[in-house]
């Protein structure tokens, strides 16, 4: 089995002008194949098409909560609508200023355990699928994976199960 095979063709993306209240809403709306469930991360696309990023669900925490706040006690500085504050001063920032610019990838022809191999070397759950020209062909994700080896594991291999 190879990438392409459980890949969900890119249907959504990104690009690095985009503010984050903008790039917050696509992501909760995306559509993941036929769902339109939301999703966890999105890539990121130059003008030309070609992979400049990737934005995930946790890069929005992140712009959110302040560096210094890993320095103190939470329970000691924190007040009721805090998040509320921060998330409306972080809403106007660009896509590219915290987008992960090291990405982590996949050719379509990979074979399944190179992607596992990708995925646990680099702790990441999903990875944009490169296609022949370096385009983004789709998005491989951990829980696809998952089901296809939890899949071959219920297989019946001797006629019995």
């Amino acid at each position: 089995m190879k990438a392409k095979d459980l890949m969900v063709p890119l249907q959504e993306y990104l690009t690095p002008g985009i503010s984050l209240k903008d790039a917050a809403n696509i992501l909760r709306i995306a559509r993941r194949g036929e769902e339109k469930a939301g999703v966890k991360a999105l890539p990121v696309l130059d003008k030309e098409g070609n992979l400049a990023g990737i934005l995930s669900i946790r890069d929005i925490l992140k712009a959110v909560y302040p560096s210094y706040m890993y320095l103190m006690e939470l329970g000691s500085f924190t007040w009721d609508g805090m998040v509320e504050t921060f998330a409306k001063k972080a809403a106007d920032k660009k896509v590219q200023e915290l987008m992960t610019k090291t990405v982590i990838t996949v050719k379509e022809d990979s074979t399944l355990m190179e992607c596992i191999d990708h995925m646990l070397k680099h702790n990441v759950k999903r990875v944009p699928v490169l296609g022949k020209d370096n385009k983004v062909a789709g998005m491989l994700y951990e829980s696809d994976v998952f089901y296809a080896i939890s899949k071959s594991m219920s297989q019946n291999s001797g006629g019995e199960q």
